[in-house]
């Protein structure tokens, strides 16, 4: 739940001035002309900044140099250039003595000593241009610049409007200037932000050459290419990355919402590349269009510059250059790809079990069921409220029997409450953020007065961590996983519902400096203690975390999920969840979903369904609801609408292998399980704009119906490939075409589901029976969605492991590849990852019970000849069960081959 308080919870009305109110409090949260900072640099050009061109020195794959400001006699600022084997180049600028925050451990460190030795291939009296593989840079000595190029040809330059700005530290008293618009003091709406290390912001000002386009900067409720936010005409904010709890917000503003990347990238046909900031502090970002390309501002409240560029050339470079410095995805378990049951809050143990209940009386598969705060003891988080859940232990096992999960909530704020071990534990160690007068911070959340872990600290991640084993954590057994919540972190009565920017962190470092962070520590750390939980149970090979988070970082993806917080049960809300999770995809943090259903306020059957038949397609999967809000579980409406819930959730649980080996692609190379358009088809300019359709991995198209009764859709099917209606297998014919409109069709649509289309050139695994859960679709036998391109060709992959452990880094894994052409189906042993283990788990009953083949030529009739020399016919058939009434497919039924075996199978005219 948000901080939005319910009459049901106010905390004492006494202590805490919450007014019960709906919708988006715009007054409660700042704007860049409330901000010193951003006051003092937005569109400010004219400092002179400068390189001394006989500092520059070069040491292998070490650029430096010293650079000056003209307005700061005397101040001098070292610039390094370092360029990586994995396809970037690091920027750094810093103030040397004056220890200014970096963060040191999000960024590998493995990958960072991978680097490339630079090429000095021209100097003189105004620039020198160094080389490193396909990329160049050229430092310009008055005024700055960077220029980077890439086989020539220019994607980044940097300073070019001269907005580079690099404030130096330094205290009220030592500053002639005593007129620094906010360096050393602000207030807002009574809140004082003390700034006793005064002015340290950072302007970068970065143009894209060329690029029209540019994708990026999570999280924000808005269209996928970033809008301009500054220049004729138009009145704007700039983008916003500063971590807050803001309910029932806006479906299109760059106001920040519960996370941040500060990474963007830039597309054109032909190039892609991608610039990324490694800085934790508040941020707000301008893009502009300019005649040279798209124009853009970064402005940091403080921190130093650890600025990247991705050289790509592609999108799926990029992607996978991020990946190397910031981590993959981590690989999830099985369960948490399935539907999710959520609400604020179920209330006791019977009612769990009549939920539970009733998902296998309507014949719907589940995997999870959670609880939110109100299953605990007061807000005291890892306990139980007795009265309501007093065995929570066969609770779980009960709901374990049928493979099923529970989900419990976890916040980062802590009762203060000497009694409760958590809170008096933490306060003996002194493991607490503290205040500008370095005492524990005391701020209010759900249980009232609150302290916050420190969890920026090592050593209290480390603490925390410990606690989620079983004998730790009571009540709590290996079925159990964590959801965190509030953990941008939200304070009540914090400015703009956060913690204060001069409370104290490890090291002495401000709140400021590490705001947008938090929430990822606060992740990791309870990810890492059911890492702990999971060797303790499990032995060696352990149980693989899941903890879903609301606060993001770079580096996110590779802790567990994250969901895009407390939307709003309307239409608008459900079509911008498209935009922000494809962004959050291009941005390296692909397990994402968003609220099915909306959370707050009540869904229409109409967008109830909708939303569920989008949401099948979402990477991370829950339905989730407000404690106000009338009972929504996929059956609460009646029908018609409980057969649509169950076929959307059921088309879900039937393309779980796939889901599963998207999942692994993301694990191994960072690549995106949801994409834009554009992602797969990067030479197509027009579909640089789409965001109201997307690519599932790279052989599904999917476009929601995004509007209250929509009787068609436009959608966008990249002339370049052949695409299959996935229900029925028709192929979308070029000649249905709109007139005028190359590659878009107009698709009547129905109640009963929304348009999805196989691509030509794939291969795709899917398992059919309907089960209760993943669990018991494990032996399951597989179908294989043969869908040929125009050269009557097409590949696909299957990935398998036990689902659960860490076994798979040992190689216990199987990873098959199918490849059509020429009339041969073979398939083979995927090649493994480079630095992974070969696979060699044997699943040696694991059938695949038919094939399916869409583009076959349309005359006569077809025979598949079987390993054995036995001959069938292709009959024709549908692709699905659930599509029956369809017969498109030409159909292999039964062939009994082993799903991890080596075979081939010939299919000819008959």
């Amino acid at each position: 739940p948000a901080m939005h308080v319910t009459l049901h919870l106010v905390l004492a009305a006494t202590l805490l001035s919450l007014p019960h109110a709906w919708g988006w409090k715009e007054k409660e949260f700042k704007k860049c002309n409330d901000l010193g900072f951003c006051r003092r640099h937005r569109n400010k050009a004219g400092t002179q900044w400068s390189v001394l061109p006989d500092s520059l020195q070069l040491d292998g794959s070490l650029a430096s140099a010293v650079l000056v400001n003209q307005e700061a006699p005397g101040k001098q600022f070292t610039l390094i250039l370092t360029a990586h084997q994995d396809g970037f180049i690091r920027v750094r600028v810093d103030e040397p003595g004056q220890g200014r925050y970096q963060i040191t451990d999000i960024a590998g460190m493995d990958t960072l000593q991978r680097v490339v030795n630079w090429e000095q291939t021209s100097k003189d009296q105004k620039q020198v241009v160094l080389t490193a593989k396909d990329a160049s840079v050229q430092l310009g000595f008055s005024p700055f610049r960077l220029t980077f190029s890439v086989s020539g040809k220019p994607t980044v330059v940097m300073n070019s409007r001269d907005m580079f700005a690099f404030e130096h530290k330094r205290t009220k008293e030592e500053d002639p200037e005593t007129s620094c618009d906010g360096c050393y003091e602000e207030t807002f709406l009574g809140n004082q932000d003390s700034k006793p290390r005064g002015p340290q912001a950072v302007s970068l000002d970065i143009i894209f050459p060329g690029f029209d386009h540019v994708y990026g900067l999570p999280e924000h409720a808005t269209s996928l290419v970033l809008k301009p936010t500054i220049g004729a005409g138009i009145e704007s904010e700039p983008y916003r990355l500063y971590n807050l709890d803001v309910f029932e917000y806006l479906h299109e503003s760059p106001f920040g919402l519960y996370g941040s990347i500060p990474f963007m990238v830039a597309h054109k046909a032909g190039l892609t590349t991608g610039v990324f900031w490694l800085n934790a502090a508040e941020m707000y970002v301008d893009v502009a269009k300019t005649s040279e390309g798209t124009a853009t501002q970064w402005i940091a409240e403080s921190g130093a510059v650890d600025f990247y560029v991705f050289v790509g050339p592609t999108p799926k470079t990029v992607a996978s250059q991020y990946a190397a410095l910031t981590g993959t995805t981590a690989m999830p378990q099985l369960f948490s790809l399935g539907y999710h049951q959520c609400r604020w809050n179920y209330k006791d143990e019977a009612d769990v079990k009549a939920v539970d209940a009733a998902f296998d009386t309507h014949a719907i598969p589940y995997d999870v069921i959670w609880l939110d705060i109100e299953h605990t003891n007061g807000k005291r988080y890892l306990t139980w409220d007795s009265h309501l859940f007093p065995e929570p232990i066969a609770m779980q096992d009960d709901l374990g029997s049928r493979g099923r999960k529970l989900v419990t909530i976890v916040d980062p704020h802590v009762k203060r409450d000497s009694n409760y071990y958590i809170f008096s534990e933490a306060e003996a160690a002194k493991f607490y953020v503290r205040n500008k007068h370095n005492t524990d911070f005391d701020g209010w959340c759900w249980p009232g007065g609150s302290s916050y872990l420190d969890v920026t600290s090592p050593v209290v991640r480390e603490w925390w961590a410990q606690q989620f084993t079983l004998d730790k954590y009571k009540g709590s057994t290996k079925h159990l996983y964590i959801w965190n919540d509030m953990n941008e972190p939200s304070v009540f009565n914090g400015p703009e519902i956060t913690m204060p920017k001069d409370n104290l962190h490890f090291g002495d470092t401000e709140h400021r400096d590490v705001h947008n962070s938090y929430g990822l520590y606060y992740h990791d750390a309870t990810a890492e203690g059911l890492v702990t939980r999971g060797r303790e149970v499990f032995g060696e090979d352990g149980d693989r975390p899941f903890v879903l988070s609301r606060a993001f970082f770079a580096g996110s993806q590779r802790v567990g999920p994250i969901w895009t917080g407390d939307n709003r049960a309307d239409w608008d809300h459900l079509k911008v969840s498209v935009p922000m999770l494809l962004t959050l995809a291009v941005t390296g943090l692909p397990f994402s979903g968003a609220d099915v259903g909306g959370f707050f306020g009540n869904p229409t059957p109409e967008l109830f369904v909708r939303w569920y038949q989008l949401g099948t397609f979402y990477p991370f999967f829950r339905g989730h609801g407000h404690l106000e809000t009338a009972r929504r579980e996929p059956w609460m409406m009646g029908e018609p609408y409980t057969t649509r819930l169950k076929d959307a959730i059921r088309s879900r649980y039937a393309l779980m292998p796939y889901f599963y080996t998207l999942f692994r692609h993301a694990n191994i190379s960072g690549a995106p399980v949801l994409a834009p358009t554009w992602y797969e088809f990067p030479e197509n300019k027009d579909t640089f704009t789409l965001d109201e359709q997307l690519m599932l991995g790279s052989a599904i198209l999917v476009r929601p119906v995004l509007s209250e009764g929509a009787t068609s859709v436009d959608v966008t099917l990249p002339r370049t490939a052949r695409w299959y209606d996935m229900l029925s297998g028709v192929e979308m014919e070029k000649s249905a075409w709109l007139p005028g409109r190359d590659q878009v069709f107009r698709v009547q649509v129905n109640a009963d589901s929304i348009p999805a289309y196989y691509r030509g050139g794939s291969v795709v695994p899917r398992r059919e029976r309907p089960r209760r859960s993943t669990a018991q679709q494990e032996t399951d036998p597989l179908t294989l969605v043969i869908s040929l391109d125009h050269q009557q060709q097409a590949t696909g992959d299957l990935y398998l492991d036990d689902g659960h452990s860490f076994a798979f880094l040992r190689g216990q894994y199987v990873h098959r590849q199918f490849s059509y052409s020429g009339g041969k189906l073979v398939a083979s042993t995927a090649p493994a990852a480079p630095g992974t283990p070969a696979g060699v788990l044997a699943l040696p009953n694991l059938l695949v019970e038919r094939i399916v083949f869409l583009g076959l030529p349309k005359k006569g009739s077809f025979k598949a000849t079987l390993p054995g020399g036995q001959v069938v016919a292709l009959e024709p058939g549908p692709l699905s069960q659930r599509a029956a009434i369809f017969t498109q497919g030409q159909v292999l039924r039964k062939p009994a081959l082993l799903a991890t075996g080596d075979w081939t199978v010939v299919v000819s005219k008959a």
